[in-house]
């Protein structure tokens, strides 16, 4: 086929270009074991063990010996083998020959071969490696084999390719400007938050600017859940196994929690473990008392704190942390209630984030139980197909688009997760709302119905705004730094032009704080003009300049960071304004 009649499927494109990168790397790095290398929505990966992880001096070295795979126009063919001699080719790749015996008795076992270098690999490829002409290799990481702390840490080269050189150095430029909104980096330039060797990775330092939002935030949603019937608890961080054991999460969950003190001391020794999640405890509350249908719905609701044993490899700034602040509720319901409830839970959800501006931004998922992995789960099959279906039900008659994913339930139930990606196209969980349908019969939870008889209600486990250190991460890449006017830190800094100035600009500010206001004077004996500029890129909403001209008018000359000069404003006209845009939460500012 002729060079310009080729056309290719983008992923099948990347799959290929991720097995150049192997060549290359055991090319240049003979010692390097092999692990996978799939394409991803933003390019493709390969996972290496290696004694030293790759420098970025070493991406580039790697990267020119790509370009001579590229050049020599390899041809890539596939081929199978019995599995005997399947494991004879990869006995120098401990990793394929883990996944090779992962396969099930009668699986195709097939290899792609190109020049000297052979994968284990179901395809599909290019037919040859002069394809893969525009890629560049973009970073590197820790990953464990298979998403598993016990197992061996990788290193993972992430690079892209696409079908030509225009649309790649599109897709760098883009890269290079969700570096300038990294929050990682932006977040720590701005002062918002700062890390500390001594405290240890994932236990990020909220700064007075980050702290500022996050308080904002968390008032906002509690005033908001109390609005609709939720009631607010406060529980401890920890609690002895017997607990965990109870819900669960002591099997299920126990390699992803901070465990205090040994098991093994003695029979009368406490165990404890610090809260990975909340609702054990919010069952608590619930069993204060006998209960009956008429107390139900019951909606409980509470900024809480947990700690999460994340590993090493997946943590990044404010994304993913070990501890966190979560608006955490459980609502329990009746049968006859679940439906309803569980609408006004993405409701809330949504108000949320149509209030800080994300909503666009999300997609939804289905998360389902896997039943070829039971053990994972608490239950059985009759039970999760039951709540799926009614879940399913629900959800197609909100009319939302979802995909739905396999294994990615919690272990006491399904969830509909509201999925967000950062700057750089990593998609996490922001919010998560879960059908619960075992955990009442694990704690004996109880209502009194209609009837006289004693009945277990559903659980909904749910979130309104998710991870405030997240939620603060996606903002501030969002708005690049510069937040709405109703959640900035700092939302009016006032510049007065001299010294004899300074009394009546601490007088204004004392009069916009009355007014609930966030503002600060820089008085400091510098250029008005340097103040200006320094305002601007700490991303103050307003700056307000005032010198003897102000003064003797009463005025204002009012500065936005968006547009710049607004001109001169009397006090209340400049009130009203910031107070109106504040109350309406506007996003534009």
């Amino acid at each position: 086929m002729p060079e310009e009649e080729y056309s290719v499927d983008l992923d099948v494109l990347r799959h290929s270009a991720s097995h150049v990168l192997a060549q290359a790397v055991t090319r240049l790095f003979p010692e390097a074991k092999l692990a996978i290398g799939p394409s991803i929505d933003t390019g493709f990966y390969y996972d290496f063990e290696v004694p030293e992880f790759f420098t970025q001096e070493d991406l580039k070295t790697i990267a020119d010996e790509m370009k001579k795979i590229v050049k020599s126009r390899y041809r890539i063919e596939r081929f199978e083998l019995p599995r005997s001699e399947a494991l004879e080719l990869m006995k120098d790749q401990p990793y394929k020959i883990e996944l090779i015996g992962a396969l099930p008795e009668g699986e195709t076992i097939s290899f792609y071969k190109q020049g000297d270098f052979v994968d284990l690999c179901a395809g599909p490829h290019v037919d040859h490696t002069g394809r893969v002409k525009a890629f560049a290799l973009l970073s590197t990481a820790g990953a464990y084999w298979r998403g598993d702390s016990a197992k061996a840490m990788l290193c993972r080269v992430y690079g892209t390719a696409f079908d030509n050189r225009e649309s790649l150095d599109r897709y760098l430029k883009q890269m290079e400007e969700a570096k300038k909104r990294d929050h990682n980096k932006l977040g720590r330039e701005l002062e918002y938050f700062t890390t500390s060797q001594v405290i240890g990775q994932g236990l990020p330092i909220l700064l007075p600017n980050g702290a500022k939002v996050i308080q904002i935030l968390e008032r906002f949603v509690e005033d908001e859940e109390e609005k609709r019937g939720y009631l607010l608890t406060k529980t401890p961080f920890m609690a002895k196994s017997d607990l965990y054991k109870i819900s669960g999460h002591w099997q299920h969950y126990r390699d992803g929690m901070f465990v205090i003190g040994q098991e093994d001391v003695d029979d009368n020794s406490e165990v404890l473990a610090l809260r990975p999640m909340t609702c054990p405890f919010q069952f608590q509350a619930y069993l204060s008392r006998a209960r009956s249908y008429r107390d139900l719905p019951l909606r409980y609701n509470e900024t809480s704190k947990l700690f999460r044993n994340e590993s090493s490899g997946e943590m990044h700034g404010l994304i993913r942390v070990r501890q966190f602040t979560i608006s955490e509720g459980h609502l329990l319901v009746r049968p006859d209630q679940l439906e309803e409830e569980f609408k006004g839970c993405l409701e809330l959800a949504i108000f949320m984030l149509k209030a800080v501006g994300l909503f666009e931004d999300v997609s939804y998922q289905f998360s389902k139980w896997d039943e070829n992995k039971k053990e994972k789960y608490i239950g059985d099959k009759e039970q999760w197909e039951n709540v799926q279906d009614r879940m399913r039900a629900i959800l197609d008659s909100i009319d939302i688009d979802y995909v739905e994913a396999e294994g990615e339930a919690a272990f006491y139930g399904p969830k509909l997760d509201l999925q967000i990606k950062n700057v750089f196209g990593k998609e996490d969980t922001l919010i998560t709302i879960q059908i619960d349908f075992l955990l009442a019969q694990q704690f004996n939870l109880v209502y009194t119905d209609f009837d006289g008889k004693k009945k277990h209600p559903y659980v909904i486990h749910r979130t309104s705004i998710g991870c405030y250190e997240r939620t603060l991460a996606l903002l501030i890449e969002k708005y690049a730094g510069a937040l709405p006017l109703w959640i900035s830190p700092e939302q009016i800094r006032i510049l007065p032009i001299t010294d004899r100035i300074n009394e009546y600009a601490q007088s204004l500010a004392l009069k916009l704080k009355d007014n609930g206001l966030r503002v600060t004077v820089d008085d400091r004996n510098e250029k008005i003009g340097y103040k200006i500029r320094e305002a601007q890129t700490q991303k103050i909403p307003y700056m307000l300049v005032v010198g003897d001209d102000e003064l003797k008018a009463n005025t204002l000359a009012v500065r936005s960071r968006k547009t710049g000069d607004l001109g001169t404003m009397t006090f209340d006209d400049f009130l009203r304004k910031c107070l109106t845009e504040v109350k309406e939460r506007n996003l534009t500012v």
